[in-house]
């Protein structure tokens, strides 16, 4: 199997959202992009692992931002080596998409990929940032924070892969409130989990009200700005997930968890 099948293949295997639009971009920026939402993928799974402690969690992330930036960017070096030996002792608690992060870094075009490593060790520290103070959100500050952490700031990194595709200029503040949104639609679909985990994205004194009106409020503002999107933008890689989120607040404000596996299909088969 190729580097690129087995790309598509972990694809696959971590996302359901955005895997099928990734899989329909043109075939470098499908693959460019493909190894961007595995890179930040990784890093979630980290964020996200139950196993661990929250200073593990926070030390590791930030042992591997610093690895990525001590990456040279004269080819084939030992940093991407370093990012699997500092994982291999987790090889038993993480998933393969995050053991294979620094094959992920090196699959990425050159020159695009020191964006690609900016953003995810940037990311990393981030995640690391929230780990430690156990993602204690005290209001809508602090969500705008977090959301823009992990979510709003792939939405610019998706812009600058495109930009350097083909030109394309797509709208930066639009990618940040659609990556919070996509966001905050997820801590909503995850709460009882989170709550599980003793973990809470709400900000205090939120309740399931207050977090749908902040998810709608900001996948309403990108809903006025899909006309001005260059369609080729809409049509491959935004309209599946924005509908999906949408989707899911909707069935969320009327009392269900989640979209059913045959409400997914049919929103992702009608688009």
């Amino acid at each position: 199997m190729s580097i690129q099948m087995d790309i598509l293949r972990v694809l696959e295997g971590t996302s359901r959202t955005f895997a099928l639009p990734i899989m329909r971009l043109p075939g470098k920026l499908r693959d460019t992009i493909s190894v961007a939402y595995l890179c930040m993928r990784a890093l979630d799974e980290i964020e996200d692992d139950v196993s661990m402690e929250n200073q593990t969690k926070a030390s590791l992330l930030r042992k591997i931002s610093v690895t990525m930036q001590a990456h040279s960017f004269s080819g084939l070096n030992s940093n991407f080596k370093d990012l699997e030996a500092l994982l291999a002792p987790y090889e038993s608690k993480l998933p393969e998409v995050t053991l294979r992060l620094g094959e992920w870094l090196s699959n990425s075009p050159s020159d695009i990929a020191p964006r690609i490593i900016d953003a995810s060790s940037s990311i990393a520290d981030r995640m690391a940032y929230w780990a430690e103070r156990n993602w204690l959100i005290q209001n809508e500050a602090d969500l705008n924070g977090y959301t823009f952490s992990v979510a709003g700031a792939v939405g610019l990194l998706l812009c600058d892969i495109w930009t350097w595709f083909d030109g394309t200029q797509l709208n930066r503040v639009s990618a940040v409130q659609f990556g919070r949104g996509l966001q905050s639609v997820n801590i909503l679909r995850n709460r009882e989990e989170d709550m599980q985990r003793k973990v809470d994205f709400f900000p205090v004194g939120w309740t399931t009200k207050e977090m749908s009106a902040y998810a709608r409020k900001l996948l309403d503002s990108v809903k006025l700005n899909l006309k001005s999107m260059p369609g080729n933008a809409f049509e491959s890689l935004v309209k599946i997930p924005f509908y999906l989120a949408e989707a899911t607040l909707d069935v969320i404000e009327k009392g269900q968890k989640k979209l059913s596996r045959e409400q997914v299909l049919s929103i992702i088969g009608q688009k």
